[in-house]
């Protein structure tokens, strides 16, 4: 039967039910193809990795089909993926299909068209490639719930204590350097604050000392490999290619730093193993599940986004740094310190989070497997899917929709203030929407709102320490990367 069909047997509903676009869009076959086999896949790949770059790669897909939606392959493919063939959903409308859980399907598919061997996880499937439908999801993710829960009153005094570290240290490889790379010492921050948080214990105190973040950097990249670049000269990206995104990287050859890990993590956390044991969780089980939270997760998570964070604060000057600062202050001066009650009140300060997450999400890449046949809509036209195809979101794209968003490859620090929160139902990056909650039954970050706050409390400490700055911007493997070249200290607090 033709997609164009109007005896087609497919339910015209919306993807989402919050962007209900017009019924009568028309219904058109998704434009695009996936070459031969084995063939068409790895041209893609090449493009997708060197000849184009990863926005090239879509932006000129989606101008030659003229549209949002279409058919591609995704890296890595042969031999890593047994079928990279993906619907790709490129704007704000066609997008949150890919968080219905009562339409997609999110088994194994975290990392995309491949999973990585369960020997970089102890052997467990763990809870970040498991549906919702299946048991151990809701049981492991009320465990996560209940751990956030009890360390709540932690996270901004200990976060502080930490961010205060990390200032005197760029402070005085500023002083020394003239300029300082922000990442490094952000990522060791990073690690020092997960651990602290989950384990109550210095990490420097346990055997791990000071190898924590190396650790969980070798570990994460052999997981990553196929999607990443090294960006060496072209000579080089026939070798590149044969040795990350043709065959998986072995797990053996990060087992003894993931062991290290593992072990830091199993003796710091007893009383939190007792629990999940008590919710009858294994405890080997728990705590490869917490490794992975803490260093994927958590880690990895904020290895992205701090960075982009101080980019994009950084790149839009001193004009905004002095409307931040002068709330920050205005606001702890009225609330006599940094407290949730404040950080509630910044609207400026909660607006520039959101928008470093709109333009920059920490995650670009979303999939999941349709369940049924349906149909997604973009703004102009209706596609059909077909159950067990594979749909694949680029973020950056989503939530830089010009058609939601005016200005949107600008980073616009006010977007969200005001009548501007109506627009955080388009900022997707927590495997949801901003303004939904995660809840046990769905894919979303169960530390989401941890994430915002840190990242407001990184924004407030910040400012009231320094009156502006001035960074460099670059770019690394899967993220950004800035190095301070000015700290200009508070004048008045």
């Amino acid at each position: 039967m033709s997609p164009n069909s109007s005896s087609s047997p497919f339910n015209l509903r919306p993807s989402s039910s919050d962007d209900s676009p017009p019924i009568d869009l028309p219904l058109k076959p998704i434009p695009g193809n996936y070459g031969l086999p084995f063939f068409g896949p790895i041209k893609d790949r090449l493009d997708y990795f060197y000849h184009q770059g990863t926005e090239s790669f879509f932006r000129t897909r989606m101008q030659k089909h003229q549209s949002t939606v279409f058919r591609t392959n995704m890296p890595p493919g042969p031999f890593i993926a047994s079928n990279p063939n993906v619907i790709t959903l490129l704007d704000a409308i066609s997008f949150p299909i890919l968080f219905d859980n009562s339409k997609v399907e999110k088994l194994n598919v975290l990392d995309g068209t491949y999973m990585p061997s369960t020997a970089f996880t102890g052997g467990y499937r763990v809870c970040a490639f498991l549906d919702p439908s299946e048991p151990n999801h809701a049981l492991l993710k009320r465990f996560f719930f209940s751990l956030l829960a009890t360390r709540h009153d932690k996270f901004i005094p200990l976060f502080r204590n930490c961010l205060s570290e990390l200032f005197i240290n760029l402070e005085d490889q500023l002083s020394d350097k003239g300029k300082v790379y922000f990442n490094t010492p952000s990522d060791n921050m990073s690690f020092n604050f997960v651990f602290r948080l989950f384990c109550d214990q210095n990490p420097l105190d346990t055997s791990l000392k000071s190898n924590g973040p190396k650790l969980f950097d070798k570990w994460l990249f052999f997981q990553l490999a196929p999607l990443i670049t090294l960006g060496l000269p072209k000579l080089f990206n026939f070798l590149e290619d044969l040795l990350l995104h043709t065959f998986p990287l072995p797990a053996f050859l990060v087992k003894s730093s993931y062991k290290k890990l593992y072990k830091a993590f199993y003796v710091s956390m007893a009383s939190i193993l007792d629990e999940a044991e008590r919710l009858g969780i294994k405890r080997d089980e728990a705590c490869h599940n917490l490794v992975f939270m803490a260093g994927f997760n958590a880690y990895g998570g904020m290895k992205t986004l701090f960075p982009a964070l101080i980019k994009w604060v950084g790149l839009a000057g001193e004009k905004l740094h002095c409307q931040l600062r002068d709330e920050i202050r205005t606001v702890v001066r009225a609330e006599g310190g940094v407290t949730l009650s404040a950080l509630d009140k910044m609207s400026l300060t909660k607006s520039v989070v959101y928008e470093a997450l709109r333009i920059e999400p920490p995650v670009p890449f979303q999939y999941g497997k349709a369940k049924e046949d349906l149909v997604v809509h973009s703004h102009d036209a209706a596609f059909e899917i077909r159950k067990g195809e594979m749909i694949f979101g680029y973020q950056p794209f989503a939530t830089k929709d010009p058609k939601i968003f005016e200005d949107s490859e600008k980073f616009v620090g006010h977007r969200f203030v005001g009548e501007g929160e109506k627009l955080l139902k388009y900022v997707y990056w927590s495997n949801g929407r901003e303004n939904d909650n995660s809840t046990v039954d769905n894919k979303q970050c169960p530390g989401k709102d941890l994430v915002v706050l840190l990242s407001r409390v990184m924004l407030v400490e910040l400012f009231l320490r320094y009156d502006t700055f001035t960074i460099e911007a670059g770019t690394l493997l899967l993220g950004s990367s800035a190095t301070f070249t000015s700290l200009t200290k508070a004048t008045s607090i």
